[in-house]
């Protein structure tokens, strides 16, 4: 990659949509991307790694991120705080490598105001009825629960149109294969290759 600064890919789903299948694949399978890591207030669940799924903080901590101004965006969701540090970006940056944001429709609206040229990418479920299934299927849940999500997935789904891209999640590797192709364009907006262009031009005949 260039020396520009990184790429802000932001994607947003209801729970349940597939989500972090579709992020692990693009992951794997795209060169010069690094997820961004978000600190949160939760407490870790099994197999879940500090400083590769999450930064487990206490709220207290959380909320002298917040004061500091070191926070690109936050949000509460499901009565914990999550959010990303200016340092996530930085280190993208520093690695010139685009950067991977997974964040409900809170956090992506944070970053829009922020970042400019942020993309962003809502990823939806086939039907709310297989959304349905896919959290019930899970069995790792109280029904109460599981109600509770899909409230707040008919919530973020109204919220679509806000978003630079829509992707159905109705076939895993067709949905990874367009999340590839919108990063791939992102890469080659005007904005983003102005320097390198530049530069390519300075090895042409000058024009008399």
């Amino acid at each position: 990659m260039s020396d520009r600064s990184p790429n802000v890919i932001v994607v947003s789903a209801p729970s349940g949509a597939g989500k972090s299948t579709v992020l692990g694949r693009i992951l794997e399978e795209l060169p010069d991307i690094r997820f961004s890591v978000s600190h949160t207030t939760r407490k870790p669940r099994e197999g879940e790694n500090e400083g590769v799924h999450y930064y487990f903080v206490s709220k207290r901590s959380f909320e002298e991120l917040k004061a500091g101004g070191r926070m690109l965006e936050w949000a509460h969701v499901h009565d914990h705080l999550y959010g990303t540090s200016h340092a996530e970006y930085e280190r993208a940056r520093q690695e010139r490598v685009d950067l991977l944001l997974d964040v409900d429709v809170q956090g992506a609206a944070q970053v829009r105001m922020k970042v400019a040229d942020a993309v962003s990418i809502f990823i939806l479920p086939p039907s709310f009825d297989a959304l349905k299934r896919r959290l019930r299927g899970r069995g790792s849940e109280s029904e109460a629960v599981i109600e509770r999500r899909l409230k707040a997935a008919a919530e973020e789904a109204s919220l679509y149109g806000e978003y630079d891209y829509i992707l159905v999640n109705d076939d895993l590797d067709r949905c990874v294969e367009s999340l590839k192709c919108v990063i791939r364009a992102a890469r080659a907006r005007k904005s983003r290759v102005d320097g390198e262009a530049a530069r390519i031009l300075e090895t042409f005949p000058k024009r008399k």
